[in-house]
């Protein structure tokens, strides 16, 4: 049978294209002007071909910006590395204990979702303080990573438990121990899940705000999220550059996500498990 086309759903889809369309239009183009033209000629007007500029990208990163970005860059790696380096470990011990005490542990753990970041910054505040790691980037990775980690075990626990319990009986038979069955078998199998966690706390760390606001208050320890500030003076902001400054921002989660896109949606669908 012919399939009739669905005018209205095309419709639809073309008024959302417009309003995802626009204000990435608005952003791109606002990027290429000057100051002045972007004062003189409004957000929504056509570019003259012959005033675009770079000079926006150029100021930003000679500005400070790039130190910015190399911070949050540094944080965003030393998260990752230690969600990997915990999380995955902790998930396949829940998943494979048969005992109470490794479920209660995964429930007490996960209480973890139902706190957000903005009841215990207070306390945290003062802990930082204490270890003597405040104004410096391990006093925000430290808290970022555990912020991460409770939603992470889970995406992981039920990718995990996925896994044939068969294959899992084969390797024990054939000798193998934990850490050698967690390599070669569970590590392999679960690169959708950790694509997901590598994505997910990749997120978290890069688009913090909470914690490197109240954390630090020096220049040389300013990830981009608080950089953009900067643009921000008494005489008003310069949106432009602002501008220009998210889309330097926006870039790497775009390239992360654009290669990692497939394995973030078939981690996401072992989320809930057998």
């Amino acid at each position: 049978m012919r399939a009739r086309p669905n005018y209205l759903a095309g419709f639809g889809s073309l008024i959302w294209l417009f309003v995802i369309g626009l204000p990435l239009y608005v952003m791109l183009v606002a990027t290429f002007q000057t100051r002045a033209d972007y004062a003189a000629n409004g957000p929504l007007s056509f570019p003259d071909p012959e005033h675009l500029t770079l000079d926006n990208y150029v100021n930003d990163l000679s500005d400070g910006f790039g130190q910015y970005f190399l911070n949050t860059v540094i944080v965003t790696v030393c998260v990752v590395g230690i969600v990997l380096l915990l999380v995955p470990p902790l998930a396949y011990a829940i998943v494979r204990s048969d005992g109470r005490a490794a479920g209660r542990v995964f429930r007490l753990f996960l209480l973890g979702l139902a706190v957000p970041s903005q009841a215990v910054i207070v306390p945290m505040f003062y802990l930082i303080n204490e270890a003597g790691l405040y104004d410096s980037l391990i006093g925000i990775v430290l808290p970022t990573a555990a912020f991460a980690m409770p939603v992470c075990a889970l995406i992981l626990t039920g990718v995990m438990r996925d896994i044939s319990p068969e294959l899992y009986e084969a390797m024990t038979l054939d000798g193998a121990s934990s850490w050698r069955i967690f390599l070669r078998l569970v590590v392999p199998l679960s690169k959708g899940g950790l694509s997901t966690v590598v994505v997910f706390s990749s997120l978290q760390a890069w688009n913090g705000f909470l914690f490197p606001l109240v954390l630090t208050q020096s220049t040389e320890n300013k990830v981009i999220t608080m950089g953009l500030y900067d643009f921000q003076t008494e005489h008003g902001i310069d949106i432009p550059a602002l501008l220009s400054a998210v889309v330097l921002s926006m870039l790497p989660v775009l390239f992360v996500y654009l290669f990692a896109r497939r394995a973030l949606v078939q981690g996401l669908m072992g989320v809930g498990g057998k």
